[in-house]
């Protein structure tokens, strides 16, 4: 079963390429992606990587690592590339 976070992230340009990605509410949260459609992977392995580091310290997660229902309607916000014309 998948379980769903709502997180920001900040994707900054690297110059050699690529992205490295952080979490502005989630310091823990730093990976890398070569393009924008290896972003979603890669951070959900950091922060799958993260909620396993806190259940193995049994610390409770933080307060924004509180899986949000699924099912329902969501709302997130995303990037989307349009080629140009």
């Amino acid at each position: 079963m998948n379980s769903y976070y709502k997180l920001p992230l900040i994707l900054e340009p690297q110059p050699e390429g690529g992205y490295t990605i952080t979490c502005p509410l989630l310091p823990e949260l730093i990976t890398e992606a070569d393009d924008i459609s290896e972003v979603y992977p890669h951070v959900a392995d950091a922060l799958a990587a993260i909620i396993e580091l806190y259940e193995d310290m049994k610390r409770p997660l933080p307060a924004v690592l509180q899986p949000i229902a699924a099912g329902g309607a969501m709302w997130t916000e995303t990037l989307v590339p349009v080629v140009a014309r």
